[in-house]
């Protein structure tokens, strides 16, 4: 019985190692997301203001631009997945990964060819597991984007959207999937199109949207043109708007890698309190024994000491 003792000692050392580091990790997480927190909220006028600049723009004039403007016939995408860079997350990067799976699907189901773009090496991982092209990526900042890294990401998009789809890399739409982040309790992975832009799709909402825009457009005089205000205009929409998702999904991130690292947390406190129970009833046993030994020897030496005595 003394070995199995021993046995569970180690694992409740172990155990108990492991748990530290959950704990921490868990700690961390939940500092971060009150950052993460702020820069999403940070970011929101801007893009907000600078969506009312474009959609001043568009319905101010009837400008055809290529990032305006529905192909007749759309033939080819571009999906942007954004992932982690690390694990310890739970379901986050599965989650995303399988919203462009169904976003992937259902634009193959329409007769488009998808080129995929990606952000993050647990997304990079399944796709190189799985042998299927991957047209560009980006790594090593998921969990704290910068507006650089969000123009770096936006730059390939952007040009293949102008360029003709007949050429190497042109394509007709772009979508982006990312983990939207709702509550600290609540992210949900969503898949959105980008570009063209469609401001309205009935005519309820494209009246909606002329009431709001009234007042952004009397405030803007086109110069040299409306052609040229959206060339200056979009790139900072698509980064704005590729920008809000990496920083949501990096506080998706450590809000789904704190209630991972909890749930660690907790799970080796239970597993602690089990191995003790096991060990204090193994070192009760040990003792029953010990103490049964000895009582039978005693009675033993006893019973030798009478025969002598006879």
């Amino acid at each position: 019985m003394g070995s199995q003792l021993r046995v569970y000692k180690r694992r409740i050392k172990s155990v108990t190692a492991t748990k530290k580091i959950t704990k921490a990790m868990e700690m961390i997480a939940a500092s971060r997301i009150v950052k993460a927190q702020r820069q999403v909220s940070a970011s929101a006028p801007y893009s907000e203001e600078l969506t009312k600049a474009v959609t001043a723009v568009a319905y101010s004039s009837d400008v055809k631009h290529p990032l305006t403007t529905e192909a007749d016939r759309p033939w080819r995408a571009a999906v942007l997945l954004i992932t982690s860079d690390r694990g310890l997350a739970g379901g986050y990067s599965s989650n995303a990964i399988k919203a462009a799976e169904t976003l992937t699907a259902k634009l193959v189901a329409q007769g488009k060819q998808v080129d995929t773009y990606i952000v993050g090496r647990k997304g990079m991982a399944y796709y190189g597991f799985r042998e299927r092209p991957v047209k560009e990526s980006w790594t090593g900042f998921s969990d704290s984007p910068s507006y650089a890294d969000a123009k770096a990401v936006a730059a390939p998009l952007i040009a293949a959207m102008e360029r003709e789809t007949s050429d190497e890399g042109g394509v007709d739409e772009l979508h982006i999937v990312f983990t939207e982040f709702l509550s600290m309790m609540t992210q949900v992975p969503v898949g959105r199109k980008m570009l063209p832009l469609t401001f309205a799709s009935t005519a309820e909402e494209s009246a909606a949207v002329f009431e709001k825009t009234a007042e952004a457009r009397a405030l803007y005089d086109f110069e040299p043109s409306p052609e040229h205000v959206l060339d200056a205009l979009l790139p900072r929409y698509v980064e704005s708007r590729i920008y809000n998702a990496m920083l949501q999904s990096a506080a998706s991130e450590h809000a789904a890698r704190r209630r991972a690292m909890k749930s660690a947390t907790d799970n080796a406190e239970d597993l602690i309190k089990s191995l003790t129970r096991l060990a204090n009833a193994a070192r009760q046993a040990d003792i029953t024994q010990e103490i049964s030994e000895i009582v039978g020897g005693a009675s033993a030496l006893a019973d030798a000491t009478a025969g002598s005595d006879r």
